[in-house]
């Protein structure tokens, strides 16, 4: 387990990340006195606006492809792949498309990728339908149909398997450490990097953990593994390998404790440090470890929340569904994941129109420019602005501001990383030549997951209200003074 102490001083040491986001060209953030005051006005306000938003670093996710596969309509053959991909894809609540599928739906002979049909029909859609996409490939799956491995062929039969567990539950997994398979991981990253890292429609990639799902656990059926710092100094070299391979697109670590004895502790450690993403595969049953991470988490890094336990979204289990949604919001949380079925998502939330009012109104982080102030300061302006984020989480990175005047004049800055935090304000400052006094001024944002990797941010407000502004001339008879 994983003191809070420790994982959030740990965490901290992710600002000095080179994978984390960059803080270029600060803005001055206070606090504003207002010693040398010449006049000043509030020029410019926003209230909160409850619509949906589809920014980068939050959402709702449906599953294109789950451990068993897609739909279970499509699993039966009465829907086609490419019906359940659309259909999914139509929901007009779905913002992130995800595909969590085994290593042999990416690879089946080393050197190349050989993507299941899936994941084109993914892309398409996301880039039809302006969604996003995310994905995980599981090392293990003890769901996989009809008993295969979740590893390909060519690793099969290089790689010794290890009989796990005893009884009606055996399982085999593959032995981590051995050369064969250490080598054949390291190229699924290098092809999977080549052609995803900074992919335009992709969102994040889970890390590919040890064991069942990816999700660093056996359950308790014993590891692989020797001995446990053997599985610790496997597990911890695969992180570290991920980490270099994927530079442009965030990652996502697995908050479950270490039950399995592999070095969870040091792999989240780790990974954090580096600017990953938290993510958990449940969130009623969850221990109080992981609550404690993910509530507590540093601000500027998203957390990624499902619960398997009601994927088919069935009518019996409502209360329960409603109980993890709201409680997913408790954690702070950028994205709540849909899994799979279609119809049943949109019954649901027919049927719960408060509930998807108040996930999309409160999920992840919304931003807008609460207050505007000018400032006369030192013979030009200063114009104030005050950030307002009225969402559950902070902001996942960096956000950067530019004001925009007619004539091509920009003026450019970023607040500091994860700001502003979940119900809370950020004021930042710009520096203006009086030249501009009596212009039209507009205040637009993006979001730097990482470094050089930017994403346009719709501000959070009612579109009649709008980010523009006009500026006060310097004689204008509306300036206050303090004395």
């Amino acid at each position: 387990m994983i003191p809070r102490r420790t994982f959030l001083a740990t965490a901290a040491a992710s600002l000095a990340s080179a994978q984390s986001p960059s803080l270029f060209n600060r803005l001055d953030q206070g606090p504003f006195e207002i010693e040398q005051d010449e006049g000043w006005l509030t020029i410019h306000t926003t209230t909160p606006w409850h619509g949906r938003l589809r920014n980068p670093g939050l959402g709702l996710i449906g599953y294109t492809w789950e451990e068993a596969g897609p739909s279970l309509a499509a699993r039966a053959r009465s829907e086609t792949l490419q019906q359940h991909v659309d259909r999914l894809a139509a929901l007009p609540f779905v913002d992130v498309l995800y595909i969590r599928c085994d290593w042999r739906h990416v690879q089946s002979e080393p050197g190349k990728l050989n993507l299941h049909p899936v994941w084109k029909l993914t892309l398409d859609a996301a880039k039809q339908r302006g969604l996003r996409v995310a994905f995980r490939v599981q090392l293990s799956n003890p769901n996989s149909p009809g008993g295969l491995l979740a590893v390909p062929d060519f690793v099969k039969d290089r790689v010794p398997m290890v009989t796990i567990g005893a009884g009606k539950t055996p399982s085999l997994e593959p032995r981590y450490d051995h050369p064969a398979f250490q080598s054949a991981f390291r190229e699924l990253n290098q092809l999977l990097s080549a052609e995803f890292d900074g992919h335009p429609s992709l969102e994040w990639v889970d890390l590919c953990q040890y064991g069942f799902w990816g999700e660093g656990h056996t359950a308790n059926l014993g590891t692989p593994f020797p001995d446990y710092a053997t599985a610790e100094r496997t597990m911890v070299a695969m992180t570290e390998m991920q980490l270099a391979a994927w530079r442009r697109t965030p990652l996502a670590v697995n908050t479950q404790p270490d039950i399995s004895h592999v070095g969870n502790r040091r792999v989240i450690d780790l990974a954090t440090k580096a600017g990953a993403w938290l993510r958990s595969d449940s969130i009623l049953i969850e221990e109080p470890i992981q609550i404690e991470m993910l509530s507590n988490r540093p601000p500027w890094l998203a957390a990624i929340l499902e619960d398997g336990y009601d994927r088919t979204y069935e009518a019996s289990r409502t209360p329960r569904l409603i109980q993890a949604i709201r409680h997913a919001l408790d954690v702070g949380s950028n994205y709540w994941a849909l899994w799979t079925e279609s119809a049943n998502l949109a019954k649901f939330f027919e049927a719960q129109p408060e509930l998807l009012s108040e996930v999309q109104s409160r999920l992840g982080y919304r931003v807008r420019p609460s207050w505007v102030w000018q400032r006369k300061r030192h013979g030009a302006y200063e114009l104030v602005v005050a950030i307002a984020n009225d969402g559950v989480a902070g902001v996942p990175g960096v956000l950067h501001l530019e004001l925009r005047a007619g004539g091509g004049f920009q003026a450019t800055g970023s607040l500091d990383k994860g700001h502003p935090n979940a119900g809370r304000l950020r004021q930042c400052a710009f520096t203006l030549p009086r030249e501009l006094e009596g212009r039209r001024v507009s205040l637009h944002a993006e979001l730097e997951i990482r470094p050089g990797v930017r994403r346009p941010v719709q501000w959070a407000v009612n579109p009649d209200e709008g980010i523009a502004f006009d500026l006060l001339k310097w004689n204008d008879t509306r300036w206050r003074k303090d004395v």
